[in-house]
């Protein structure tokens, strides 16, 4: 497509500065909201002082997706061939929102091709997508072969997250209250990871934070395989040294191709919550 392309993302998709500097995306935020303080999770919101808010506020984060006339601004682009890549349809409805824009805006502009995906994961499998659209454009120089490889790359991405923190998901009704203060009781963690559908799903219950540390490098082996040909994708929310100890422990049991580490922006800062990680491959 010789740079006739554009990627698009949601504030889901959590990017490093090199990397955003790569890809050269045009980021379509979600809204966040603690009590009556709306936060824009674009590139102007302070992570650190949002962890301090959300730590101060008893009442649980709410979020709102982008609208469809967000998307229809952001595919007003000079390129002809816009590649979107959104949250898990499952966990947001970001997804519908850029569809819908879709399909008004190539009513008027049919010189234009537009593909939305639906990453079926969140935070840093949405970057590794955007990053092989990125890699696939010059490979494959047809729009359709780019969209489909891309379909299968994300069919096959596995997506894992451990964190310190539930309180936010039983908050937002994703895990149950009271589960969720028996396992802060018992020091219990869970190994979660996205379903094929793009659902939250348990992995394993670990008690303790050293063997659930290692349960989680551990799932890897057991739910991945041709390492050698792939990415892995680490985000921390706000906590590097133990995104880098993952990594070193990662590195002593599987030969992935590469492996890069970013910081959870504001959407997955909001789930995560301080101490979480998720890895995606």
């Amino acid at each position: 497509m010789n740079g006739n392309f554009k990627i698009i993302v949601d504030s889901g998709c959590d990017l490093s500065a090199k990397i955003k500097e790569l890809l050269n995306v045009k980021l379509v935020p979600l809204t966040l909201q603690l009590k009556d303080k709306i936060y824009r999770d674009d590139d102007q919101l302070d992570v650190k002082q949002y962890i301090e808010d959300m730590r101060n506020c008893e009442i649980a984060p709410k979020t709102a997706c982008p609208s469809p006339e967000d998307f229809v601004e952001a595919y007003e682009v000079d390129e002809d061939n816009v590649f979107v890549v959104t949250l898990s349809e499952k966990l947001s409805g970001t997804f519908n929102s850029a569809k819908l824009a879709k399909d008004i805006y190539t009513e008027e502009k049919k010189d234009k091709r537009i593909h939305v995906f639906n990453s079926k994961t969140a935070s840093i499998g949405e970057t590794l997508i955007a990053l092989k659209i990125h890699e696939l454009v010059e490979k494959y120089q047809d729009f359709n072969e780019v969209k489909e490889t891309v379909e299968s790359y994300i069919d096959e991405m596995k997506t894992f997250f451990m964190l310190e923190n539930l309180d936010h998901l039983a908050k937002a009704g994703r895990l149950k209250t009271a589960i969720v203060k028996i396992m802060n009781i018992l020091n219990v963690k869970l190994v979660l990871g996205a379903s094929d559908e793009g659902e939250i799903r348990l992995v394993n219950k670990v008690r303790g934070n050293k063997k659930a540390f290692k349960r989680f490098v551990d799932v890897i082996g057991e739910e991945g395989k041709d390492f050698e040909n792939k990415i892995l994708g680490i985000a921390h929310c706000n906590c590097l040294e133990k995104a880098q100890a993952f990594k070193r422990e990662v590195l002593k049991r599987y030969n992935f191709k590469e492996i890069i580490i970013v910081e959870t922006a504001g959407i997955s800062t909001t789930y995560a919550d301080e101490g979480g990680i998720i890895v995606a491959f």
